[in-house]
C-alpha cells in the first residue's frame, strides 16, 4: 500500500501486513493493559504479626485476671499490632509474547491510517534549538504540531525545540509504546522512523 506524505508531493510504499492489518480490539486491549501493568511499582508493604517488632512475651497469665486471653501484644486487634492481611511487594507484569505485541502495535497503526490520524513527513533537520524553527519546519509540510512526532532518533536540538509546545511530544521509534499511540490525537512519523517501524514489525 502507499502512504502519501503530509505535503502531498510524493508517497512511500509500505507493507500491507504492517499498515493494513484489521483492528483487533481484544489484542489491543491486552497489550495496552499489559504495558500499564508493567509500569506499576508493586512496592506496597505492611507488616503482619510475625514481622512486627516485640510481643514475644505473653502479656499476662491465661486465667484468673478477668481479662481476655492474649498471647502477644502484637496481635492485629491490638494497637501497634500487625496487619491481618498485610500487603506484600508483588509483580504486576503480565506475559505478552513478542508476536502478539507486534501484531497489536500493527493493528493500532493500521487503525490510525484508516482514521487519517497518521501523517508521514520528511526527516527533520533543525539548525539549532528553536521552537519557532520546529513549528516552521512542520508548517512547511502542511502539518500542525499536535499529538506525537515519531522520529528515528531524538537529538538534542529536536528534543529541546519541542519542549515548549503544549500537547506535542517527540518520541524515538525505539521508545514507542501502545499507550502513546492509542492516546495520541494525531501521529506524525518521519520517513526514516517509518522504515524502522516497518522493519521492526515486518
Amino acid at each position: 500500500m502507499e502512504l502519501n506524505l503530509a505535503s502531498g508531493d510524493k508517497s512511500v510504499s509500505v507493507s500491507d501486513a504492517v499498515f493494513g492489518r484489521p483492528f483487533n480490539e481484544t489484542l489491543v486491549h491486552q497489550i495496552v493493559t499489559a504495558y500499564l501493568a508493567g509500569g506499576r511499582a508493586g512496592t506496597k508493604a505492611q507488616k503482619n504479626r510475625a514481622e512486627v517488632r516485640g510481643g514475644g512475651k505473653k502479656p499476662w497469665r491465661q486465667k484468673g485476671t478477668g481479662r481476655a486471653r492474649a498471647g502477644t501484644i502484637r496481635s492485629p486487634i491490638w494497637s501497634g499490632g500487625g496487619v491481618t492481611f498485610a500487603a506484600s511487594p508483588r509483580d504486576f507484569s503480565q506475559k505478552v509474547n513478542r508476536k502478539m505485541y507486534r501484531a497489536g502495535m500493527s493493528a493500532i497503526v493500521s487503525e490510525l491510517v484508516r482514521q487519517d490520524r497518521l501523517s508521514v513527513v520528511p526527516d527533520l533537520a533543525l539548525e539549532s534549538r528553536s521552537t519557532k524553527g520546529l513549528l516552521k519546519a512542520l508548517s512547511e509540510q502542511s502539518v500542525e504540531a499536535r499529538g506525537v512526532l515519531v522520529v528515528s532518533e531524538v537529538d538534542d536540538k529536536l528534543g529541546y525545540s519541542a519542549n515548549n509546545i503544549v500537547g506535542f511530544d517527540v518520541v524515538a521509534v525505539t521508545d514507542l509504546d501502545p499507550v502513546t499511540l492509542v492516546g495520541a490525537e494525531h501521529v506524525l512519523m518521519t520517513e526514516s522512523a517509518l522504515q524502522a517501524f516497518e522493519g521492526w514489525l515486518a
